[in-house]
């Protein structure tokens, strides 16, 4: 990969790891759920103009905005308002052995030797983590999961799905789940129109920061390099973002960096780097 390319995806990299720590600070300004509409509205506003879709692809953007919208962002916004990011940040990254598992179950796809491995090492490290004090309460512990395992539907539902633009289906997806969150909002929360009036540059820079720059400008110049470069090449670079997010959650949020954080976070670091990376050997293999 040319070092333009590469600088750019490292930039991504830090992009999707402060977006963690930015959705930490920014819930403590405004309630998770009114943030996450906001940031749906502003990501709606800026592509779905610019980005239509055809007629028959709105039911599976419909369908794509309560897996990825409601229950991945929705939940992960909440989940973080009540544990360390890093930590928060760990647990979403479970969402790659829980499409892997639902890829097996669902599409029948072949598991093999190298994959089963990671996924052991994977839930393994979820063990080593519930066994230490950053682990949140069982509650938020639940929501971070369940937002990856939306995560992990959604990439199942896009593997199948019709083609949509990556930034077209962020805009729609974001449209849809406005009523949505909103109504969640609504039901959960209490005196948002105060909360907006009260919000500071923490919370307006937070709508800002997740739609903007996580969403738009760091997707669209993933889906950039995706285009340009092998996936195999590509995708291990967000191996770094949990990495990047615990460092970011202890340097400015002052949180606790002990042994079963980095055992467990490592373990499950380096399951997901067996299940995503591709060995030349093997790449040979599937060639032949």
């Amino acid at each position: 990969m040319p070092l333009r390319d590469l600088s750019i995806g490292l930039g991504v990299i830090v992009i999707w790891a402060l977006n963690i720590i930015v959705i930490k600070v920014g819930v403590t300004d405004m309630p998770p759920l009114l943030l996450t509409t906001l940031r749906f509205a502003l990501v709606a506003l800026l592509l779905v103009p610019f980005h239509p879709v055809a007629r028959h692809q709105l039911p599976f953007l419909a369908l794509l905005s309560l897996t990825f919208g409601t229950l991945h962002f929705a939940l992960l916004f909440i989940g973080l308002g009540q544990a360390e990011a890093g930590t928060g940040a760990l647990l979403v990254q479970m969402g790659t052995p829980f499409a892997t598992l639902l890829a097996v179950i669902v599409l029948k796809e072949r598991l093999g030797l190298r994959r089963l491995i990671g996924l052991i090492l994977s839930f393994g490290g979820m063990v080593v983590l519930a066994g230490g004090p950053t682990l949140p309460a069982p509650l938020p512990t639940a929501l971070l999961l369940t937002s990856a395992l939306g995560w992990a539907i959604s990439q199942l539902l896009i593997k199948r799905g019709p083609n949509v633009s990556p930034l077209a289906l962020a805009g729609w997806v974001a449209l849809f789940a406005i009523p949505q969150v909103a109504l969640g909002s609504w039901w959960f929360e209490r005196d948002q129109l105060a909360a907006l009036g009260a919000a500071g540059w923490v919370g307006w820079g937070a709508v800002f920061y997740t739609a903007v720059m996580s969403s738009i400008v760091a997707y669209g110049a993933w889906y950039g390099l995706l285009r340009r470069h092998p996936v195999n090449r590509v995708v291990p670079l967000t191996l770094l973002v949990p990495v990047l997010a615990v460092g970011l959650g202890v340097l400015i949020l002052g949180d606790t960096l002990g042994p079963h954080k980095l055992i467990g976070g490592g373990l499950v670091i380096a399951g997901i780097g067996l299940i995503v990376l591709r060995f030349k050997g093997g790449a040979r293999r599937q060639a032949s």
